[in-house]
């Protein structure tokens, strides 16, 4: 239970990340962790404003979406969540925002190619796109899931919708969500001044080698 108590802060305050960086609008977006050592995960309720998010607001579901504790219903997103959780092992948070560069890269269907080295050191090369998919069931799921499994990149464009994001944690999978925008908006400004040049795959690999493994303390 305390778990579970502690997941309940640490998700209600990522979400206010979202409104900081200005990632989503009204009540759109959500932030969900893994439970450590239970098929559970929490997530943020369906429709609540972002100034209502607190931790007793938070939702707890078991990893198919069904309600396990909490007043409100679960957040619309909840299966593509789930999905993600039963069938990568190492995730343990997973965000989704609307944020505005990134959502129109992916209503163009289009990759964010690796031009930049903040691109090769959190994605690991381009930023892919999955396939155009309905909300309500694990379909969404099921395209990130596919996607992100050929591919180094915590993040997914998802055609006609907008970007999910995983990570080690909760707070991983917003940095990911917050580096996506910057890199989105930046990548669309450099086409409207000319065509933006590619990095070659051994810098890629080089740069996102020591992001990973040796950046930081």
């Amino acid at each position: 239970m305390s778990a579970i108590a502690d997941l309940r802060r640490t998700v209600a305050d990522l979400h206010r990340e979202l409104t900081r960086y200005e990632l989503v609008i009204w009540t759109a977006g959500n932030v969900s962790a893994r439970v450590p050592g239970q098929d559970l995960m929490v997530i943020k309720p369906s429709g609540v404003s972002y100034d209502e998010l607190t931790p007793e607001a938070m939702v707890v579901t078991d990893l198919h979406g069904e309600l396990v504790e909490g007043d409100y219903a679960p957040s619309s997103d909840t299966a593509a969540h789930a999905y993600v959780y039963r069938h990568m092992p190492e995730v343990n948070g997973v965000v989704h925002t609307h944020s505005p560069y990134a959502t129109a890269w992916a209503a163009r269907g289009e990759p964010i190619p690796c031009v930049l080295t903040m691109i090769a050191d959190e994605f690991g090369g381009e930023i892919p796109v999955g396939p155009f998919a309905l909300i309500g069931d694990d379909s969404i799921g099921r395209g990130i899931v596919e996607t992100l499994r050929a591919s180094r990149s915590p993040a997914v464009l998802m055609r006609n919708h907008g970007p999910f994001t995983v990570g080690k944690d909760a707070r991983a999978a917003v940095k990911a969500a917050v580096m996506l925008e910057d890199v989105a908006r930046t990548v669309h400004f450099a086409h409207q001044l000319g065509s933006p040049q590619p990095i070659e795959q051994h810098h890629v690999d080089s740069l996102y080698a020591r992001y990973q493994n040796v950046y930081g303390q």
